[in-house]
Protein backbone atom coordinates (compact mmCIF):
# COMPACT_ATOMS: atom_id res chain seq x y z
CA UNK A 1 0.00 0.00 0.00
CA UNK A 2 1.27 3.44 -0.91
CA UNK A 3 2.35 5.58 2.04
CA UNK A 4 0.57 8.91 2.24
CA UNK A 5 2.17 12.04 3.64
CA UNK A 6 0.24 14.16 6.12
CA UNK A 7 1.29 17.14 8.21
CA UNK A 8 0.40 17.72 11.84
CA UNK A 9 -0.41 21.38 12.39
CA UNK A 10 1.34 21.52 15.76
CA UNK A 11 4.78 21.82 17.28
CA UNK A 12 3.55 20.60 20.69
CA UNK A 13 5.63 17.53 21.47
CA UNK A 14 2.96 16.03 23.72
CA UNK A 15 0.32 16.25 21.02
CA UNK A 16 2.73 14.95 18.38
CA UNK A 17 3.51 11.86 20.47
CA UNK A 18 -0.14 11.10 21.11
CA UNK A 19 -1.23 11.58 17.50
CA UNK A 20 1.64 9.53 16.08
CA UNK A 21 0.91 6.74 18.54
CA UNK A 22 -2.78 6.66 17.61
CA UNK A 23 -2.10 6.60 13.86
CA UNK A 24 1.01 4.41 13.98
CA UNK A 25 -0.52 1.39 12.22
CA UNK A 26 -1.77 3.35 9.21
CA UNK A 27 0.42 3.67 6.09
CA UNK A 28 1.16 7.33 6.75
CA UNK A 29 4.33 9.38 6.67
CA UNK A 30 3.60 11.88 9.44
CA UNK A 31 5.33 15.23 9.30
CA UNK A 32 4.83 18.31 11.47
CA UNK A 33 5.02 22.05 11.00
CA UNK A 34 8.57 21.83 12.35
CA UNK A 35 9.48 20.22 9.03
CA UNK A 36 8.42 23.49 7.34
CA UNK A 37 10.41 26.22 9.14
CA UNK A 38 9.17 28.89 6.74
CA UNK A 39 5.55 28.32 7.77
CA UNK A 40 4.47 31.64 9.36
CA UNK A 41 2.25 30.13 12.02
CA UNK A 42 -1.42 30.70 12.79
CA UNK A 43 -3.01 32.98 15.35
CA UNK A 44 -5.48 30.93 17.35
CA UNK A 45 -8.13 33.59 17.73
CA UNK A 46 -11.24 31.49 17.10
CA UNK A 47 -14.24 31.66 19.38
CA UNK A 48 -14.42 27.90 19.81
CA UNK A 49 -12.31 24.77 19.46
CA UNK A 50 -13.53 23.94 15.96
CA UNK A 51 -12.70 27.40 14.63
CA UNK A 52 -9.11 27.16 15.84
CA UNK A 53 -8.61 23.58 14.62
CA UNK A 54 -10.04 24.33 11.19
CA UNK A 55 -8.00 27.51 10.82
CA UNK A 56 -4.76 25.67 11.61
CA UNK A 57 -5.51 22.68 9.39
CA UNK A 58 -6.55 24.83 6.44
CA UNK A 59 -3.49 27.10 6.71
CA UNK A 60 -1.03 24.20 6.92
CA UNK A 61 -2.69 22.28 4.08
CA UNK A 62 -2.57 25.31 1.81
CA UNK A 63 1.06 26.11 2.71
CA UNK A 64 2.40 22.57 2.32
CA UNK A 65 0.07 21.32 -0.43
CA UNK A 66 -0.41 18.21 1.72
CA UNK A 67 -3.32 16.97 3.82
CA UNK A 68 -3.12 18.46 7.31
CA UNK A 69 -4.36 17.36 10.70
CA UNK A 70 -4.97 19.92 13.43
CA UNK A 71 -6.59 19.77 16.80
CA UNK A 72 -7.72 22.31 19.32
CA UNK A 73 -8.44 21.11 22.77
CA UNK A 74 -8.76 22.43 26.25
CA UNK A 75 -10.10 22.17 29.73
CA UNK A 76 -13.57 23.42 30.58
CA UNK A 77 -14.56 24.15 34.19
CA UNK A 78 -18.31 24.93 34.38
CA UNK A 79 -17.94 26.61 37.79
CA UNK A 80 -15.59 29.14 36.16
CA UNK A 81 -18.03 29.90 33.36
CA UNK A 82 -16.27 27.53 30.97
CA UNK A 83 -12.72 28.77 31.52
CA UNK A 84 -9.93 28.10 30.65
CA UNK A 85 -11.67 26.85 27.46
CA UNK A 86 -10.04 27.93 24.21
CA UNK A 87 -7.45 29.83 26.26
CA UNK A 88 -6.26 26.67 28.04
CA UNK A 89 -2.73 26.73 26.64
CA UNK A 90 -2.39 30.47 27.26
CA UNK A 91 -4.39 30.76 30.49
CA UNK A 92 -1.56 32.36 32.46
CA UNK A 93 -0.17 34.31 29.49
CA UNK A 94 0.85 33.89 25.84
CA UNK A 95 4.06 32.03 26.72
CA UNK A 96 2.83 30.38 29.89
CA UNK A 97 4.24 27.01 30.92
CA UNK A 98 2.05 24.08 31.93
CA UNK A 99 3.02 24.71 35.53
CA UNK A 100 2.01 28.37 35.37
CA UNK A 101 -1.36 27.50 33.85
CA UNK A 102 -1.99 24.90 36.55
CA UNK A 103 -0.98 27.34 39.28
CA UNK A 104 -3.40 29.98 38.03
CA UNK A 105 -6.28 27.51 37.72
CA UNK A 106 -5.74 26.08 41.21
CA UNK A 107 -5.63 29.58 42.66
CA UNK A 108 -8.94 30.49 41.03
CA UNK A 109 -10.52 27.28 42.28
CA UNK A 110 -9.05 27.20 45.79
CA UNK A 111 -12.31 28.13 47.50
CA UNK A 112 -14.58 25.90 45.40
CA UNK A 113 -16.07 22.95 47.31
CA UNK A 114 -15.60 19.43 45.98
CA UNK A 115 -19.05 19.40 44.39
CA UNK A 116 -18.14 22.34 42.15
CA UNK A 117 -14.79 21.05 40.90
CA UNK A 118 -16.19 19.11 37.94
CA UNK A 119 -14.42 19.66 34.64
CA UNK A 120 -14.00 18.10 31.24
CA UNK A 121 -11.48 18.07 28.46
CA UNK A 122 -12.82 18.56 24.95
CA UNK A 123 -11.06 18.13 21.62
CA UNK A 124 -11.86 18.87 17.99
CA UNK A 125 -9.65 17.32 15.31
CA UNK A 126 -9.86 18.60 11.74
CA UNK A 127 -8.46 16.80 8.71
CA UNK A 128 -8.15 19.18 5.74
CA UNK A 129 -7.06 18.63 2.16
CA UNK A 130 -5.10 21.28 0.21
CA UNK A 131 -8.19 21.99 -1.90
CA UNK A 132 -10.15 22.85 1.23
CA UNK A 133 -12.34 19.80 1.79
CA UNK A 134 -12.35 18.83 5.46
CA UNK A 135 -13.78 16.51 8.08
CA UNK A 136 -14.00 17.15 11.83
CA UNK A 137 -14.08 14.78 14.79
CA UNK A 138 -14.76 15.45 18.47
CA UNK A 139 -14.11 13.92 21.88
CA UNK A 140 -14.97 14.69 25.50
CA UNK A 141 -13.44 13.42 28.77
CA UNK A 142 -15.07 14.16 32.11
CA UNK A 143 -13.34 14.42 35.48
CA UNK A 144 -12.57 16.59 38.50
CA UNK A 145 -9.92 19.17 39.30
CA UNK A 146 -7.99 18.09 42.39
CA UNK A 147 -6.07 20.48 44.65
CA UNK A 148 -2.54 19.15 44.14
CA UNK A 149 -0.65 17.69 41.20
CA UNK A 150 -0.39 13.91 40.89
CA UNK A 151 1.59 11.97 38.32
CA UNK A 152 4.48 12.71 35.97
CA UNK A 153 3.02 11.69 32.61
CA UNK A 154 1.05 13.58 30.00
CA UNK A 155 1.17 17.34 29.66
CA UNK A 156 -0.96 20.42 30.17
CA UNK A 157 -3.48 20.05 32.98
CA UNK A 158 -3.11 16.26 33.21
CA UNK A 159 -1.59 16.25 36.74
CA UNK A 160 -4.70 17.89 38.27
CA UNK A 161 -7.37 16.22 36.11
CA UNK A 162 -8.71 13.31 38.15
CA UNK A 163 -10.81 10.62 36.48
CA UNK A 164 -13.11 9.04 39.10
CA UNK A 165 -13.85 5.97 36.98
CA UNK A 166 -10.13 5.17 36.86
CA UNK A 167 -9.15 6.45 40.30
CA UNK A 168 -6.17 8.32 38.86
CA UNK A 169 -5.22 11.59 37.24
CA UNK A 170 -4.55 11.75 33.51
CA UNK A 171 -0.85 12.17 34.37
CA UNK A 172 -0.88 8.84 36.22
CA UNK A 173 -2.06 6.87 33.18
CA UNK A 174 0.22 5.02 30.79
CA UNK A 175 0.19 6.61 27.31
CA UNK A 176 -1.75 3.70 25.82
CA UNK A 177 -4.34 3.89 28.58
CA UNK A 178 -4.71 7.63 28.26
CA UNK A 179 -5.27 7.34 24.51
CA UNK A 180 -8.02 4.81 25.16
CA UNK A 181 -10.08 7.18 27.30
CA UNK A 182 -9.01 10.74 26.57
CA UNK A 183 -10.80 13.43 24.60
CA UNK A 184 -8.03 13.49 22.02
CA UNK A 185 -7.98 9.72 21.87
CA UNK A 186 -11.71 9.64 21.10
CA UNK A 187 -11.39 12.23 18.34
CA UNK A 188 -8.32 10.57 16.87
CA UNK A 189 -10.02 7.18 16.88
CA UNK A 190 -12.79 8.65 14.72
CA UNK A 191 -10.18 10.29 12.47
CA UNK A 192 -8.33 6.99 12.17
CA UNK A 193 -11.49 5.21 11.04
CA UNK A 194 -12.04 7.91 8.41
CA UNK A 195 -8.45 7.71 7.14
CA UNK A 196 -8.48 3.92 7.12
CA UNK A 197 -11.53 3.89 4.87
CA UNK A 198 -9.99 6.52 2.59
CA UNK A 199 -6.75 4.58 2.26
CA UNK A 200 -8.64 1.39 1.42
CA UNK A 201 -10.50 3.26 -1.32
CA UNK A 202 -7.19 4.47 -2.74
CA UNK A 203 -5.76 0.95 -2.65
CA UNK A 204 -8.76 -0.44 -4.50
CA UNK A 205 -8.51 2.24 -7.18
CA UNK A 206 -11.68 4.07 -6.17
CA UNK A 207 -11.87 7.79 -5.54
CA UNK A 208 -10.93 8.88 -2.04
CA UNK A 209 -10.70 11.91 0.19
CA UNK A 210 -7.04 12.66 -0.50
Amino acid sequence: MEVKRVVLATANEGKIREIKMMLADLPLSIMTVKDFPEFPGVEEDGEDFFANAYKKARAVAEFTSLPAIADDSGLVVPALGGWPGVKSARFAGERATDGENIEKLLELMKDLPEGERKAYFTCVVVYCEPAGKYESFTGKWEGLIIREERGKGGFGYDPIFFVPALGRTAAELAPEEKNKYSHRGQALKALKEHLSKSLKFVESGRSAAW
